[in-house]
């Protein structure tokens, strides 16, 4: 008898990250990635350096110091955190503890292609909610619930559209969603919202015992090699999934490099004012051009061109290309019609912006 597979795993495309610049042809510009522009703080760099007399030790298999600093900055239990390689790994444990063959996982439509591969590989079937208006929409996701409905996974602000959902809409989901049913909230991007509306997933986490908020180092702190993520939940759930998350995950000099950039607010406060300012920027000079700009949060831009013959999002990417600016085709994430752009630096961005516009132009 031939070894067979878990069913469901022949369904997964591998997930494609994002491209880098081949050189030649231009500045080699990457803006494929949503990584931080900035950097990390130079605080956070020091303490990475300092680990580095330690690292012949295991390193604090309970990350002791930077859960209790996430409790400090966050105003959280520290015994409801748990720390994770990256957020992916701390979703897709939460998903195999919940969900298994015969489940249901539910997602919106145009969102982070992650979600999929969680599901399938623990034998799940798929679900997902049109959206509205390029956001989460609540009462879709609401009827698409069933019987065998046992994750729901709500990325807020969503990548890659860069929309939210208010505080009070997150809470109607989660009113009308069974007791028995795990709500996700990705919330990689939390830090770069301002909306006075908008929590991060916090006072749900706290009200509720079946609830989940997940976040990362990897983007406005600009950690994304070090692997560094959490999620803050209802002890239960922070219990089961510390059972089967692999052990000394997050290592010792990432665990002190995220205690420095949790204390450097000033350099967090930079990178998100950076960040502000280009999606402003490019918001007003991409728009008065006639392309379409879908939401308003994170450290990108998700741009929509008309669907017509050298006028589509893959013939822009394709124009960029020949410059060696590199940013992201969004068809695997559910809009074939959209790049996301990531917001980098000043110089980037200016060449950027304007290889777009003499795309456009060129019509």
């Amino acid at each position: 008898m031939p070894l067979v597979p878990r069913p469901g795993l022949d369904r997964i495309q591998p997930y494609q990250p994002g491209q880098r610049p081949i050189g030649g042809g231009g500045p080699g510009v990457k803006l494929s990635a949503n990584e931080s522009a900035l950097g990390p703080s130079p605080k956070a760099m020091a303490a990475y350096a300092d680990a580095a007399g330690v690292i012949e030790r295991y390193p604090d298999a309970n990350a002791v110091g930077i859960r209790q600093a996430l409790a400090d900055r966050y105003g959280l239990k520290v015994e409801n955190i748990l720390m994770g390689i990256g957020s992916d790994e701390l979703l897709s444990a939460l998903v195999r503890t919940y969900a298994g063959a015969g489940d249901e996982v539910l997602y919106p439509t145009a969102t982070f292609p992650m979600y999929r591969i969680y599901a399938l590989s623990t034998g799940a079937d798929i679900v997902q909610a049109p959206d509205a208006g390029y956001r989460a929409d609540v009462d879709a996701l609401l009827a698409a619930v069933t019987e065998r409905t046992k994750v729901v996974i709500v990325a807020n602000p969503n990548n890659p559209t860069g929309t939210y959902l208010p505080a009070d809409e997150m809470a109607r989901l989660r009113d009308g969603l069974r007791d028995d049913i795990l709500l996700i909230i990705d919330a990689a991007y939390a830090e770069y919202v301002t909306k006075t509306d908008y929590d991060a997933g916090i006072a749900l986490v706290d009200g509720t015992d079946n609830t989940v908020m997940t976040r990362t180092f990897s983007k406005v702190h600009g950690m994304a090699s070090l692997r560094i993520g959490w999620c803050y939940a209802h002890a239960d759930i922070v219990s089961l999934v510390g059972r089967i998350r692999s052990p000394f995950n997050v290592s010792s000099a990432g665990q002190a490099a995220g205690i420095a950039a949790l204390v450097d607010k000033t350099h967090e406060d930079t990178v998100v004012a950076h960040t502000a300012k280009w999606h402003g920027i490019a918001t007003q000079r991409l728009s008065a051009l006639g392309l379409e700009i879908t939401g308003t949060e994170g450290n990108f831009v998700c741009v929509g061109f008309p669907d017509e013959d050298g006028k589509r999002a893959k013939d822009a990417d394709a124009f960029l290309r020949k410059s060696d600016i590199i940013t992201r085709g969004m068809a695997g994430f559910g809009l074939p019609k959209h790049l996301r752009v990531t917001i980098g630096t000043d110089e980037e961005m200016e060449v950027c912006i304007d290889a777009i516009e003499a795309f456009v132009r060129a019509w």
